[in-house]
């Protein structure tokens, strides 16, 4: 059974109610939301059809059929593809950690005013420049790298972040991307499982399957030395590296943040302990 599919189209069900799209409410209901047989009405199939599909085991479904649920179920357009990935889930072997090229690097050298690194599919920075490095604490330590276990797992990130009930569902809505795009890819399924368990707040949302495929927002940071900051990030798919992703962040001219960066960036400048990664140095592992 395809628990993937059956979690998210049960969690897209409870969300609406027959009011919500224009049927009779038949009393009393067990659990929120539409029922199974009112999905299938909508979606103009068979109630049983409806129900082997939700379980994982409508095997070779339509596109019309899967517009059609998609349509009856409200779904949006990052929805409506994740819908698809799930139903047709694809084998894939697990991606080999891409070693970051040194055109790559020199790309991210040559922005000296923006915060910016490469992430791959499980949010571990396989990348960063030595802005980013200052924000965000990226070190060589694999810990430090490693986004969404630090997110929910260090006490630390809470005051780091202060949108960080924001954060934390934007988080957990791209490795559901992920998850769906690689069901059986094991760094992910350890990361999921590790997460569930220890983070309360990780496991709660995780169960509501939020989706959403942002590649522009805001992000702000309360860093320990500087105080706050926000940034304006762009997401870039880097097409021929399996799943990794460029983010740049970048302060307003003339901010209180862009002020803010200049004076982080000028403490390690002059400091003993501070020292600038050259273009030869070796990419982090």
């Amino acid at each position: 059974m395809n628990g993937e599919l059956r979690d998210f189209l049960q969690s897209r069900r409870a969300r609406l109610t027959p009011a919500d799209v224009g049927l009779p409410d038949r009393g009393r209901r067990r659990v929120a939301g539409l029922r199974r047989e009112e999905v299938a009405q909508l979606a103009g199939v068979s109630t049983d059809y409806y129900v082997r599909l939700e379980q994982g085991r409508g095997a070779h479904v339509s596109d019309q059929v899967l517009d059609a649920v998609a349509r009856a179920l409200r779904l949006d357009a990052t929805e409506r593809a994740r819908l698809y990935t799930l139903a047709r889930p694809v084998p894939r072997k697990p991606a080999a950690r891409p070693t970051v090229r040194d055109s790559l690097w020199r790309m991210l050298d040559g922005m000296p005013d923006n915060p910016a690194m490469i992430v791959d599919y499980t949010t571990m920075v396989l990348a960063a420049n030595e802005p980013a490095r200052l924000v965000f604490d990226v070190g060589e330590e694999g810990r430090k790298r490693d986004r969404a276990r630090n997110f929910f797992l260090d006490p630390a990130a809470r005051e780091f972040f202060p949108d960080w009930s924001q954060d934390a569902i934007g988080l957990v809505a791209e490795l559901r991307i992920q998850v769906a795009r690689r069901p059986d890819d094991p760094r992910l399924t350890a990361l999921v499982g590790e997460l569930s368990i220890k983070s309360d707040e990780f496991r709660a949302l995780w169960a509501k399957h939020p989706v959403k495929d942002k590649t522009s927002g805001t992000k702000t940071v309360h860093h320990p030395l500087v105080g706050r900051m926000s940034f304006a990030y762009d997401r870039m798919v880097l097409a021929d590296d399996d799943g990794a992703n460029l983010y740049v962040f970048s302060a307003e001219p003339g901010s209180d943040s862009a002020e803010r960066l200049a004076l982080l960036a000028s403490w390690e400048s002059t400091s003993e302990a501070g020292t600038h990664r050259t273009r030869s140095a070796p990419p982090l592992r």
